[in-house]
């Protein structure tokens, strides 16, 4: 099992950034990506950004190019997510998500960090 922790969603002003943090404990074993995923209300669930543990390439969805960065800390199996010139179109719950190998492979998903930009 492994468990998911996310903070630091909250309000914020267009053009403001935000910092979010996933932290992940539990048996990770082998970890192949984390990454971020949102939900906007009356919206489908998006693809946000995600980093490839073995190597650190990272990837992102279109619409956050230039804005937002995943990295990770190295001392602790932790990611973040550094969102800066946010908008109105980027209010949405986010999720954390973790992917690997632990006996057989696995996927999990964090409770969920609220984001609100206002206009």
């Amino acid at each position: 099992q492994v468990q998911l922790v996310e903070s630091g969603g909250e309000l914020v002003q267009t053009g403001g950034s935000l910092r979010l943090s996933c932290a992940a404990s539990g048996r990770t074993g082998r970890i192949d990506t984390m990454g971020w995923f949102r939900r906007a209300p009356g919206k489908a669930h998006e693809f946000v950004a995600a980093l490839r543990w073995d190597g650190g390439a990272t990837h992102y969805a279109d619409s956050v190019k230039g804005r937002f960065t995943i990295s990770r800390d190295n001392s602790k199996i932790t990611v973040y997510l550094q969102m800066n010139n946010l908008k109105p179109e980027d209010t949405a719950v986010y999720y954390c998500n973790i992917q690997g190998y632990e006996s057989s492979e696995y996927e999990y998903w964090g409770q969920g960090t609220p984001v609100t930009v206002s206009s």
